[in-house]
């Protein structure tokens, strides 16, 4: 049998075995609903509440500040479009990289009666803190910029920014689904991070939104008032109970994971710009995540190269999972000043907590065949 070969853990990781057997038992024994009066209740209650105590310490947060959510995307449009509709009216700024979730509530504000402005970023996918308040105004309410990069993996000034908007008086989110449980994260500049289960480990169908205390949000789900009646919907106990776990372990090991995988990162993008030909890396050399390899190549297209990469049983990516399948190329490539061609000649490559040293050796050994044997039928040379 074919061995397959995972490189894209910024899309989703699988879930350890360690997080699967602490959910086991809220999927079959400990089933109660959370709001439920009696003993099956107060047990999924109990573990609800414990979950939440875990991620809020993750992120050195209170605990009544942690909203649990189905997804990043439900956290992020719940960070805008919560300050958004609280507000009633404003300016809001967002780099022109975020997550499509972020841009696209972005863009549906903009027609339903708020002012929206796209902050640039420069050839490294760095938005400038000068820039942000160069374009704050009077009537600006919220800034949202993303910790890291979900597809060329940048690291954000998001230190420094927080500080212009708290300066201001401004609300300050941050998608921080790609940084959480990789890299230290100060909330202390921050006043709404969206988190997420699925990038760490965790099961799909939990996220957070974290709310510093004392900002008002308009709720998007109204029903039975969980989650401070911000988030109403009977809570999902076996993936909370399962986020958490993941949280504990990313914590946990974080130092050592980030050592592991900087030098794998470190050894994919020295040897691919040395050994092919015009291959060079998009983001910042240094102010990125350590995880994240993004590479263009001249002469020939990314979606060629992943699925002949597919063939060899190596799986990587084109773009962030959630906009792979559009034909236009990246937004965020676009927004460093990459031609149409560069952009559509570029992969992503993300690792992860079982990505194995001969593994990369593997796909060292495959890509610059691949590259080659496409240059050779490439019509843009």
């Amino acid at each position: 049998m074919k061995k397959y070969i995972y490189f894209d853990y910024a899309a989703t990781t699988p879930v350890d075995e360690r997080v699967i057997r602490s959910m086991t038992p809220f999927l079959n024994e400990k089933f109660g609903n959370p709001s439920s009066m009696h003993f099956f209740g107060s047990d999924a209650k109990k573990a609800l509440e414990k979950s939440r105590v875990i991620i809020a310490k993750s992120i050195n947060a209170n605990p009544d500040e942690i909203i649990f959510t189905s997804s990043a995307t439900e956290s992020n449009n719940m960070a805008l479009k919560g300050i958004a509709f609280n507000k009633r009216k404003g300016h809001i700024l967002v780099s022109s990289i975020e997550h499509d979730c972020v841009l696209n509530a972005a863009k549906w504000l903009s027609k339903n009666g708020f002012e929206v402005d796209f902050l640039p970023v420069d050839k490294n996918g760095i938005v400038s803190p000068k820039e942000v308040e160069k374009r704050i105004k009077k009537n600006t309410i919220l800034v949202s910029v993303m910790h890291v990069n979900n597809e060329i993996g940048t690291i954000q000034p998001i230190e420094a920014i927080g500080k212009i908007c708290k300066k201001n008086n401004i609300y300050f989110h941050s998608d921080a689904a790609q940084s959480f449980g990789k890299i230290p994260i100060d909330i202390s500049n921050v006043d709404l991070l969206t988190i997420s289960s699925q990038k760490i480990y965790g099961p799909k169908g939990a996220a957070a939104l974290f709310i510093k205390n004392g900002v008002k949000i308009e709720p998007l789900l109204h029903g039975g008032g969980q989650e401070k009646g911000l988030r109403s919907s009977t809570e999902n106990v076996p993936a909370i109970v399962g986020f958490a776990k993941a949280a504990e372990i990313a914590i946990s090991t974080m130092e050592k994971e980030k050592e592991r995988l900087t030098k794998l990162r470190d050894k994919i993008i020295e040897t691919l710009t040395k050994e092919i030909p015009n291959c060079y890396l998009n983001g910042h050399p240094v102010k990125r995540i350590y995880n994240n390899v993004n590479v263009r190549f001249s002469f020939v297209e990314g979606e060629a190269i992943l699925f002949m990469l597919n063939s060899y049983g190596i799986a990587v990516s084109t773009a962030s999972a959630c906009s792979s399948p559009k034909l236009e190329p990246s937004h965020v490539l676009s927004a460093m000043g990459l031609k149409q061609e560069e952009a559509h000649g570029s992969i992503r490559i993300s690792l992860g907590r079982w990505t194995k040293e001969s593994e990369v050796n593997y796909l060292l050994k495959v890509l610059p065949e691949v590259v080659k044997k496409l240059r050779e039928i490439s019509p843009y040379k």
